[in-house]
């Protein structure tokens, strides 16, 4: 499929994204207050791969349909939460990086939304922001991008970057007083000399290879992990909630850039873990973000991991 993503609808998407609403306000991971959950990291094993979820942080959102049913009707909107026990006027938001230890590299896949969740997470995980031997980035939105740097010094001083090229060019071309590009410029660019560029196919390291998956933004990439005869797909924001997005691949989500590409991606990808049952973790899923994806019907389901892939 060719994509027809201008920037001014990229721009449209990233007008919704979660972390754009003032008035949601993120709980972290490690929390204030004493109302917040402690940080959390879960892992697991993929082969000879460790593979930890990090919760960087959780926040609740009003107004679902307006996000993941653009071409749902209400009553659609409202069987489907009903069917699946969710409410139809709010959901809960997720913000869960991935540490991937191959044995030789620890890879960082995506950095949380900037206000420091990601380092509790990886304390409790006993990693250090200096230990990271590369960070990821899937796509550039806020709530990916936003731990890269800690007052104005790079979070993770001693990895280098990778990310899509496509995904680096579109954003990095963006004219200044674009929120998401003023972002990119202070908190990507810098790390420009650091950083190497992926096309679909290409690998990160050893075992960890990307896949082209267009739509939600304008290089948005997800992630084969594979050891030792065990596979795992990193999907990123491929699917942003674990009803909605699965039980109707095809209504369209404010997020994303190109709305039909989106959906087309999302199906297509959706089809391929069902079909190979392979285990996927995604980036917006409830913590700890792993599950497995089965047919329901003309759509899908999110079946959460229990105690699978347990080291």
């Amino acid at each position: 499929m060719s994509l027809k993503i201008t920037r001014r609808s990229a721009l449209a998407g990233a007008a919704s994204l979660p972390l754009a609403a003032a008035v949601a306000k993120p709980v972290l991971a490690g929390g204030h207050g004493g109302k917040a959950p402690a940080p959390i990291a879960r892992s697991f094993k993929v082969g000879d791969f460790g593979v930890t979820t990090l919760l960087d942080g959780s926040v609740l959102r009003e107004d679902p349909k307006s996000i993941f049913g653009g071409n749902a009707t209400d009553a659609e909107f409202s069987q489907v939460s009903a069917e699946n026990f969710i409410p139809d006027d709010s959901a809960q938001f997720y913000f869960t990086p991935t540490l991937i230890d191959t044995g030789a590299d620890l890879v960082l896949f995506d950095t949380g939304l900037g206000r420091g969740g990601i380092v509790k997470a990886l304390e409790q995980a006993g990693v250090s922001p200096e230990a990271i031997d590369v960070v990821v980035i899937t796509h550039m939105h806020p709530d990916h991008i936003g731990g890269l740097m800690t007052d104005g010094q790079p979070t993770f001083p001693n990895a280098r970057y990778v990310t899509g090229a496509q995904e680096y060019n579109f954003w990095s071309a963006m004219d200044a007083g674009n929120r998401v590009g003023d972002l990119v410029a202070s908190n990507v660019t810098p790390l420009a000399e650091k950083m190497t560029f992926v096309e679909d196919g290409g690998s990160v390291v050893s075992g960890v290879n990307a896949m082209a998956a267009f739509g939600h933004t304008p290089g948005h990439m997800v992630y084969m992990i594979e050891s030792a005869g065990s596979q795992l797909l990193l999907t990123a924001d491929l699917a942003n909630h674990y009803v909605w997005s699965f039980a109707r691949p095809e209504w369209a989500v404010s997020f994303d850039s190109d709305k039909e590409a989106g959906s087309a991606t999302r199906r297509r990808i959706l089809d391929m873990l069902a079909t190979e049952k392979m285990p996927m973790i995604g980036y917006h899923m409830p913590f700890p973000a792993a599950g497995f994806v089965d047919t329901d019907g003309d759509g899908f389901r999110f079946v959460p991991v229990s105690y699978q892939m347990m080291g």
